[in-house]
């Protein structure tokens, strides 16, 4: 399944449901479940990481539905030339302060 597949399965299966939620009520949501993959990434099984990370992408696809965003089409302007600052695969930048 393509990432662009996986967000109109999203739409498809919920997209009703998360258009009355609206864009607030579904961010809430996205963030409790970025909540529960940091608390998997800590301390979970790879069984519960593995979900985690389910949610979150799904969550993420549920607000670039209601934001009407293709997370293909961003991925791939971001991304799609490789570093988005030095254009590079692999990257070549110096590291950098954060984190």
């Amino acid at each position: 399944m393509t990432l662009g597949e996986f967000q109109e399965f999203i739409k498809t299966t919920f997209g009703a449901k998360d258009a009355k939620r609206g864009l607030e009520g579904t961010f809430m949501w996205f963030m409790e479940e970025v909540g529960e993959l940091s608390a998997a990434l800590r301390g979970g099984s790879a069984e519960e990481r593995l979900l985690e990370f389910a949610d979150v992408l799904a969550w993420l696809a549920t607000l670039a539905n209601i934001a009407n965003i293709s997370l293909e089409e961003a991925v791939r302007k971001k991304y799609g030339q490789g570093c988005p600052e030095c254009h590079k695969i692999p990257c070549s930048c110096q590291p950098s302060a954060k984190p």
